[in-house]
């Protein structure tokens, strides 16, 4: 299973036994609608819903930290997202949350995990099956394989700032990064980690929300002056559209770090050194 399906795809290979859909929507408070009653109103048939917001290390003051692995293992065992499954995820939000479900999973070593191209508003355009019914999935034995594969914490970031080992890039708009509007989250001073390269989501997709691919994909990266064969971390301001440009970067053979509390930790911590300006 490719890391990038299309709706075709998983239409023709729904009924598979090994086969596990998942709806990863989360959104920004404010972003209109709930994700969890949407999912309840109109989902792809068999889908069961992951609870990005509930699915993290609660005793963290950062927002959206990646779970235990006890937690972890006790959530997608009740999901049926157990061993031996192959998982195809999607979204129904503007920040492309099914990214950052496909790095949770692989941070704990699932093997076989995709997203689906285009989420539900393309499978939806298409005249594609919905459902309301009610998943009751099988629970089913998980093993986290191992934990923390491809993410970076504060003190590693801290690091980075003497080494410039990795190039740090952020998801974030123009606006947040140079620090000209207020962040989200109280508390939060806006800015950027110093030597940062601004590089928003929103430039890997097309018009219609699919993912850009091929030479198209990779001048995302080459016009914001990244170099793909050094090594990369992404960030934003909670872990999830920095998860988009570690997608991107494995769908070029890349491997891409994210950096799970982002500026939503960085920015809320007064040693930290920020920058502003473009």
């Amino acid at each position: 299973m490719d890391a990038l399906v299309e709706t075709e795809w998983l239409a023709a290979n729904i009924d598979a036994r090994d086969l596990r859909v998942v709806d990863a929507t989360w959104r920004l408070p404010g972003d209109g609608g709930e994700p969890r009653t949407d999912f309840d109103a109109a989902h792809i048939p068999g889908a069961v819903f992951l609870d990005l917001a509930e699915i993290v290390d609660s005793a963290n003051a950062a927002p959206m930290m990646l779970p235990r692995p006890e937690k972890f293992a006790s959530r997608m065992a009740a999901l049926g997202l157990g061993d031996g499954t192959r998982i195809v995820l999607y979204d129904d939000s503007s920040l492309h949350s099914a990214a950052r479900a496909w790095v949770m999973l692989r941070s704990f070593g699932t093997p076989d995990v995709a997203t689906l191209d285009g989420g539900l508003a393309k499978w939806r355009a298409e005249g594609r099956p919905l459902s309301s019914e009610k998943p009751t999935p099988r629970p089913r034995h998980v093993t986290p394989r191992i934990r923390g594969e491809g993410i970076r914490d504060l003190a590693d970031l801290r690091a980075n700032l003497d080494s410039d080992a990795a190039q740090v890039l952020d998801a974030r708009s123009p606006a947040r990064f140079a620090g000209e509007e207020p962040e989200p989250r109280a508390g939060v001073v806006p800015g950027h980690i110093p030597g940062s390269i601004n590089l928003p989501y929103t430039r890997f997709f097309d018009e219609d929300g699919t993912w850009k691919h091929g030479t198209s994909l990779r001048a995302v990266f080459a016009d914001a002056g990244v170099d793909l064969n050094r090594p990369i971390v992404a960030t934003c301001g909670s872990g999830v559209t920095a998860s988009v440009i570690a997608f991107a970067a494995h769908l070029l053979g890349r491997d891409a770090a994210v950096y799970d509390g982002s500026w939503g930790e960085w920015g809320a911590d007064p040693s930290t050194p920020k920058a502003t300006g473009a």
